[in-house]
Formats: C-alpha cells, sequence, structure tokens
C-alpha cells in the first residue's frame, strides 16, 4: 500500500501506520505536505477540560470583593462613570479595606463587533476603549472585571459569547481584565443528538495527504453499533454515540511529529436537528463540535476543526455525554473556564508580562444546581435569582445559599448575588443584617451603590453610616477568614437563627439573626458547638467574646446572650480565654 507523504518511509511513525493496517487507509492527492507546528496553546482554542477536578486557576483563595455598576446603574454607564466609581473606591479606603475589583456588568458593550470580530466597547459611551480603562483602573491599584454571557445575546440583547468563547477568552485576556460575569440569557443547549460517523481522517496543516479511519474499524462501547448505508461510499456508518449512551473509539493514530494537524469527521447526513460531538485526545484534551441540521443532495458531509498531537501513536475517542440542560451547562461554562486560564498563560508568553489570571463567575442563577459542579468550572456560581433592594429578597436568597455552605472553600465560593448595601428602602439595621449574613456565608462582597457618596473633598467620610458598615473590619475578616469554611444554621425556629462558622485559629464566629418584627433576646450555649466534632472549636473553661459590631469584649464561661433588633443581627468572634 503506498503511503502519504505525511507519513515519510522508515519513521516511527510509518511502522505504526503499517501495523494498523487493516483500520487505515492512506489516500494520496496532489498537493505539498507543509507541516504547521504551532505552540501547543494556540492549538487549544477549541479544547474543553474534562470535569472532575478542582478549577485551580490560583485565584480568589478568599471570597472576591470589589464594586459592580449593575445594581444602581444598569444600563446607565459609561468610562467617565466606571473611573470615577473606581476613584471613590480607593478615595473612601475601601480599597484599603480589600475591595479591588471594579466590574462592568450588562450594557458596556457596542451591539456590533469590530471587523475581527472581537466584542468592542460601546462607541460613545467608551470611546478611548476597554484596554484604556483597564490601564486608568490598574494605575490606582485596583482591577477591572468584565460581563459577557453564555449566549447568543446578553440580558440587555446585547453581542454575548456562545460560540465565540474561544475568541472572546482572548480578547478579554488581550484587554487585561481579571474578573469575568458570565451570564446565562438568550443561552442554547447542546444537542442530546450526536451525528452518525462514517469516517474520520488526519492531515497536516497546508497538505491534502491523508490518513483515513473507517468508523467501523473503530472499536465501539455502550450502544454505539454499525449501521449500513448503500449510499455511503463505504456502506457503513457508526451510529447510537447520543446522550452519554456510546462511545467510538480509534486507539492508535499514527503521525511523524508533534503539531497541529486537520481532523476531518465524515458525518452521514440527515435529519433537521443539530447535533453534537466531543472528541478526546490521548485521554486528556477534549475539543468539542456542534454539527448543523443536514440537508444536501448527497448523503455525506464533514465537518473540521484542529487538533494537536503527538509524535507517534494518539488515541481519539468520539462521543456526545449531554443528556440533558444541566449537562449542557456544565459543557459550556466549564469550556469557557479552560479558555480563560489558556488566554490568560498565552498572553503572558507572547508579551512577556506577568500573566494577568482571570476571576471566573458563574451567573446561571442556581438553575442547573451550580454548586455542584462550579468547583470544577470556576472562581464563584450564583446561586440564586438575581437580589433586589429590600428585606424580603435578601431573605429568600439567603435562605437558599445558607445550607450550601458545604460546596464552598478557597478557590470556589456559593455567590448569593452582589451586596444592596445602601440601596432601596433597607433599614440601616437591615443594612447591618444584609452585611453580616454575606461575611458569615463567605460570600464574595461585590457592592452596587454609589461609591462618590463616600467621600467628602478627595476624602473619606467617616462619618457616613453606609460606610461605617462596608468597611467593618471584624466582619471583612470573617468573610475574608483563610480557612474559608462558610457558616452553618445550627439553630432556627423559623423566627431566630443562629449561625456558626469556624475561623483560624480555633476561633468561631456566631451570628444570631432575627427575622420578627420585634426585637427578641437570643441565647446559645458555646459547649454545644464546643462539641460538635467537625466544628474545630475546643472546649474550654472561658471564652472570650468580642461584639463584632459595637466592639464590646467579655468573658463567658458558656453563654452568650444579647437582644437583637428587628431585621437584625448580633455577630461575635469567640475564642479561649487564656487569661485569669
Amino acid at each position: 500500500m503506498k503511503k502519504a507523504k505525511l507519513f515519510a518511509a522508515g519513521s516511527a511513525a510509518a511502522a505504526a501506520a503499517a501495523a494498523t493496517a487493516s483500520a487505515a487507509v492512506f489516500i494520496k492527492k496532489k498537493g505539498i505536505c507543509v507541516p504547521c507546528l504551532l505552540r501547543r496553546g494556540t492549538a487549544a482554542v477549541q479544547m474543553r477540560a474534562s470535569t472532575g477536578k478542582k478549577y485551580d486557576n490560583g485565584l480568589a483563595l478568599t471570597p472576591p470583593m470589589g464594586w459592580s455598576c449593575w445594581n444602581l446603574f444598569q444600563h446607565r454607564v459609561n468610562e467617565k462613570l466606571i473611573y470615577e466609581m473606581a476613584v471613590a473606591l480607593k478615595e473612601s479606603g475601601l480599597a484599603d479595606a480589600g475591595y479591588q475589583y471594579v466590574n462592568l456588568d450588562d450594557c458596556w458593550q457596542s451591539s456590533m463587533r469590530d471587523r475581527d470580530g472581537r466584542l468592542t466597547g460601546d462607541l460613545s459611551r467608551f470611546p478611548s476603549g476597554i484596554p484604556d480603562l483597564v490601564q486608568k483602573v490598574n494605575a490606582l491599584g485596583l482591577k477591572l472585571g468584565i460581563y459577557s454571557s453564555n449566549g447568543t445575546l446578553t440580558c440587555e440583547d446585547l453581542p454575548a459569547s456562545l460560540g465565540n468563547e474561544a475568541l472572546d477568552a482572548e480578547t478579554f485576556a488581550q484587554w487585561g481584565v481579571e474578573y469575568l460575569k458570565y451570564d446565562f440569557c438568550h443561552n442554547i443547549p447542546l444537542p442530546t443528538r450526536a451525528p452518525d460517523i462514517d469516517k474520520i481522517s488526519i492531515s497536516a496543516v497546508g497538505s491534502s495527504d491523508e490518513l483515513v479511519f473507517e468508523a467501523e474499524n473503530g472499536q465501539l462501547f455502550g450502544m454505539a453499533r454499525i449501521e449500513k448505508d448503500d449510499q455511503l461510499e463505504s456502506g457503513k456508518y457508526v451510529t447510537g454515540l447520543c446522550s452519554g449512551n456510546g462511545k467510538l473509539y480509534f486507539p492508535d493514530i499514527p503521525v511523524p511529529e508533534d503539531g497541529e494537524y486537520v481532523l476531518t469527521i465524515g458525518i452521514r447526513k440527515g435529519g433537521d436537528m443539530e447535533k453534537y460531538l466531543e472528541i478526546k485526545v490521548n485521554d486528556t484534551e477534549v475539543y468539542d463540535l456542534l454539527v448543523p441540521a443536514t440537508k444536501g443532495w448527497t448523503h455525506e458531509g464533514r465537518m473540521q476543526l484542529r487538533v494537536f498531537l503527538k509524535a507517534g501513536s494518539n488515541s481519539m475517542i468520539l462521543y456526545n455525554p449531554i443528556g440533558s440542560r444541566y449537562d449542557s451547562a456544565i459543557r459550556q461554562y466549564t469550556k469557557m473556564g479552560e479558555l480563560l486560564k489558556r488566554a490568560s498563560a498565552k498572553v503572558a508568553e507572547e508579551t512577556g508580562k506577568p500573566e494577568k489570571k482571570i476571576v471566573f463567575s458563574i451567573c446561571e442563577w442556581g438553575r442547573n444546581l451550580p454548586y455542584k459542579w462550579g468547583a470544577e468550572a470556576g472562581n464563584l456560581w450564583r446561586t440564586t435569582p438575581d437580589i433586589q433592594a429590600n428585606w424580603a429578597s435578601i431573605m429568600g436568597i439567603y435562605e437558599i445559599n445558607v445550607h450550601l455552605w458545604k460546596y464552598a472553600g478557597p478557590g470556589g465560593w456559593n455567590d448569593p448575588d452582589m451586596l444592596e448595601v445602601g440601596n432601596g428602602n433597607l433599614t440601616l439595621t437591615e443594612n447591618v443584617a444584609h452585611f453580616s449574613l454575606w461575611c458569615m456565608m463567605a460570600a464574595p462582597l461585590l457592592l452596587g451603590n454609589d461609591l462618590r457618596r463616600f467621600v467628602v473633598d478627595g476624602k473619606a467620610d467617616t462619618s457616613n453610616p453606609v460606610l461605617k458598615i462596608l468597611a467593618n473590619k471584624d466582619l471583612i475578616a470573617i468573610d475574608q477568614d483563610p480557612l474559608g469554611i462558610p457558616c452553618r444554621r445550627v439553630y432556627t425556629n423559623g423566627i431566630i437563627d443562629v449561625l456558626a462558622r469556624p475561623l483560624k485559629g480555633n476561633r468561631l464566629a456566631v451570628c444570631f439573626l432575627n427575622k420578627a418584627l420585634n426585637s427578641m433576646r437570643v441565647k446559645i450555649r458555646l459547649s454545644e458547638l464546643a462539641e460538635k466534632p467537625d466544628f474545630a472549636f475546643p472546649a474550654a473553661d472561658k471564652y472570650f467574646v468580642r461584639d463584632a459590631w459595637s466592639g464590646e469584649e467579655t468573658v463567658t464561661t458558656d453563654e452568650i446572650k444579647g437582644s437583637v433588633p428587628s431585621h437584625g443581627v448580633r455577630v461575635y468572634v469567640v475564642e479561649q480565654h487564656h487569661g485569669e
């Protein structure tokens, strides 16, 4: 059998090819072989990492802190406003307190992409461009965040990233943004159906020489099976790869050298539905392919993508793991998260500058149980619908999020949405409670109010009651505790809740929440909490107790008690007392 030029005679790859001649057919076509040996990072733009491991980009080891424009300004944003907020974050002292991200939300972008298909800032409201805004915010010692959606459009019907994930991730990394909120509006779920496979072929980039594998000669697993079709050249095809029920496996695909190759997948046309396929290469790299509804005069179609192969033998598995909308959300968010990591690393390599990694915020509103898979896909995940600046909304979101403590920890956090402290008609007591609950739950602290109100003549207005809440060092320390263990609700009668959160240094944060319309007296015995084996809070003869809001310090042998106002909280930090 005559070998194609791509697989040079005498090479180890040629020997491997000869050994697998029963599964492969070599076809010589006109053309010159010009292998394109690109860097691995360049070849990976279509790749999705497999799930089952922590996202681990080294960021968000404590919950992210910053400010977002959406809650107060929504679509009324421009570069002047965003920069003013960044300056106010700095001048108010909140940046020194730990708030470092200045996040754009929806409506920062133009309704059209540029000539290269890239997102661009609104041409009138952000005339200097996002990279310029990044530089100005960075000059203040702060970081700029940005927004997109895992759909064809954003929630405000502007261009989003579904189908453009690789390009948008690369764009954000090149701009130098360091946070991405990724919404779920206009999402299109991946199909559960897989295409029928006729054959696959491999060729070097720039060459027409192909190494062809008939699908019928691959190894079949699950419900994958061979069917006949006389209108196909081979007369046979493999079907049954839908919904994770079957796989087609090629164990030995030989190539002469490391590099990027063209993978052509021959499909059997038919049906008016889109289909989805994943290709796992060498059990490590996963590429995905969305196959449009197939119609035409012929039965044979083909889809192409570029894959990275190593010199010698390679394996490929073809399958569709999507069995539900739940699976689809996991795959789509995981893909974007991986592309962000690769994009920031690529930009650092190309520029020689330190890598600016990107915090990845998953925002699909808790619809697909993101707390169960979010730690594999990103740094934080919304667990609830959108928050509103009223007590009912805050309590509704708290009741959802407080149960999810076991899913969060360093590098990955439950996100009950942005803070409404200082917005709407919340009372000062309710603002204190709102902030306290978010800190107890180890939630991201993303402000949503007008920061300019905290600054007078370029200095912090330390008399501002809302600023005092947001800058409370004891509460921020609870939220940012390096153990990263969210609170648990250790008692509730529906009106009074008692929350407890282990802190570093054998300490404990305790919060009393009063949901009633009148003040209530609450107490708890610390010995009962010390008896819990997984609390890491040792029993003691005496305890030192600090009220995190009043600063009052007391010593108790066991009991903490206090009067809690309506819609209010009392928060205490407790540790063993070693004095006399």
